[in-house]
């Protein structure tokens, strides 16, 4: 037990210095991470690591599924939900059948279901690895809404395809309607489940005297109980914590206060960032335990048939996206669609940024071990993970740049519409000091200042104003640094009380926050 907790110290340890290494190299870092893990299961001192199933499915997927749902934006989701969803279930579907026929076609010893169920393994791109690459380039937000979208819908259908593909390989028996009731029923209930066990912490949230800390711990439960229940009865556990993540998130400012929300979102930004660090560490360390595993098929071998369902899939997802893309324009003579001519550019993105990561891995360990080609199948899905990462990972800012992808949502850039909010923000304030609290401004300095500052802001940020602010930024930053120092030299004095001195200094971080996100 010590041992097993000291070698998840020393990975979160290299996991910190690799991700440092990542962000030098202006590189995603899931990609650095499973091939830093690669690397080091190829020395003699690393131990061997053996991935349990049931500490990704239990363990890491449902705070990393809810922090997601968590962020995710409810309106863009609902405007692009027929492409969302088309991407999420009909696509996973096709790209399943895909590989099952041409697997059982060209790979001995594999079924018709066999292919079925590696189909379903291989079938959900992960959105981790693309939003990481996408950060250092610059592409439309609808995109990334796409992409985010899609993720967090697209495990729940893999699963449920692999659910399905794993009976019908062990009965020998799949019947197509029944299937697809049951498909339906998966979906269903399990979003139900999420969104019933979300109410109930709602009106924790909203009706029980709770604290910032009991708000925190609740939302580090949440996702748990929601994943638990609804794969106890045998339903989605992916879709309940979407589903709840979701609900509980477009309602947040009504559950939590602000402390909750600026300590919430620090605990969940940090614990989002070891889960992901650590499951794409192992994803590279699980290597030597998956080759010691093939039996009778040789290295090469296994190499040919990974790189031949990665072609697959790769061709695959391209060819959906062009035709979402061809049944959109198609389509919209009749319904009226987010974008009638989204165009070739798009889809080409959108086909490319198909990276897997962790939810295939962990689907193809969960295969019980009497399936037929369990080994084979578990090592086709790493080859996968490994080149999907690396050689899409590594090549999709250069496809962004040749595809050169104008914004057609013609947004203003995301400084001017902060410029913009401030400015409205700084009108309806000074509306109501001057109509509503004229006798209080006239009598209070501080109410005074702020109706300044206010009309300030309503006359926008010219050159000169920024300048100023620039100005102000870099004196302010200096007099919080001289007075952090000062109240430091206090906690030295045996009669200051330090948790005094401890609360001054977080105002001033808070304060130090503010002046930064303001400025800039």
């Amino acid at each position: 037990m010590q041992e097993q907790i000291l070698l998840y110290i020393a990975l979160i340890i290299a996991v910190l210095f690799i991700v440092m290494l990542a962000e030098k190299l202006r590189t995603a870092y899931p990609i650095v991470l499973v091939v830093a893990g690669l690397l080091l299961s190829l020395l003699p001192i690393v131990p061997e690591v053996v991935i349990n199933p049931e500490l990704i499915f239990v363990i890491f997927l449902p705070p990393l599924l809810y922090e997601a749902a968590w962020y995710t934006s409810w309106k863009e989701l609902w405007r692009w939900r027929r492409v969302v969803g088309s991407f999420a279930f009909l696509i996973v579907l096709v790209t399943s059948l895909v590989v099952a026929w041409v697997s059982s076609s060209l790979i001995p010893g594999f079924s018709l279901a066999l292919g079925f169920l590696l189909g379903g393994i291989v079938s959900p791109p992960d959105a981790v690895s693309a939003t990481t690459v996408l950060k250092y380039v610059k592409v439309p937000k609808r995109f990334i809404a796409i992409v985010e979208g899609e993720s967090l819908l697209n495990d729940a259908a893999s699963l449920i395809v692999f659910r399905f593909a794993l009976i019908a390989v062990e009965t020998g028996r799949f019947v197509f309607h029944e299937a697809a009731l049951s498909f339906v029923l998966v979906i269903v209930m399990g979003s139900l489940i999420g969104v019933a066990i979300a109410m109930v912490y709602y009106a924790i949230h909203r009706w029980l005297p709770t604290t910032p800390n009991i708000d925190i711990v609740l939302t580090l439960t949440a996702p748990y109980v929601m994943y638990i229940v609804a794969e106890h009865f045998h339903f989605s556990g992916v879709l309940a914590v979407v589903s709840g993540g979701l609900f509980l998130s477009y309602r947040s400012h009504l559950i939590l206060s602000h402390r909750s929300r600026i300590r919430g979102a620090n605990v969940w930004s940090m614990l989002g960032f070891v889960l992901n660090g650590l499951v794409f560490m192992l994803i590279g360390l699980e290597l030597p335990v998956i080759i010691k595993e093939l039996g009778d098929v040789s290295l090469g071998t296994a190499i040919g048939y990974g790189v031949l369902i990665t072609g697959v899939l790769i061709v695959g997802r391209l060819l959906s996206t062009m035709g979402a893309s061809l049944f959109t324009v198609f389509i919209s003579r009749w319904i009226t669609t987010a974008d009638s001519r989204p165009g070739w550019r798009g889809p080409i993105l959108l086909g490319w940024a198909g990276m897997r990561g962790v939810v295939s891995l962990a689907a193809a360990l969960s295969i019980p071990y009497h399936i037929p080609q369990r080994n084979l199948i578990l090592f086709i899905t790493f080859t996968v993970i490994l080149l999907t990462l690396v050689v899409q990972g590594l090549t999709l800012p250069l496809v962004v740049r040749l595809v050169n992808l104008d914004d057609p949502d013609h947004m203003d850039t995301p400084e001017q519409q902060d410029a913009n909010i401030r400015r409205q923000l700084a009108q309806r304030t000074l509306h109501l000091l001057e109509n509503n609290y004229h006798e209080n401004v006239a009598l209070s300095p501080a109410l005074l200042q702020l109706r300044e500052k206010m009309r300030a802001e309503t006359n926008g940020t010219d050159g000169e104003t920024r300048h100023a602010y620039e100005d102000f930024r870099e004196v302010y930053l200096k007099l919080l640094d001289e007075q952090r120092d000062l109240l430091h030299d206090l906690n030295h004095q045996q009669l200051v009380d330090e948790e005094i001195v401890r609360k001054h200094l977080g105002l001033l971080d808070l304060e130090e926050e503010k002046v930064r996100m303001r400025y800039e």
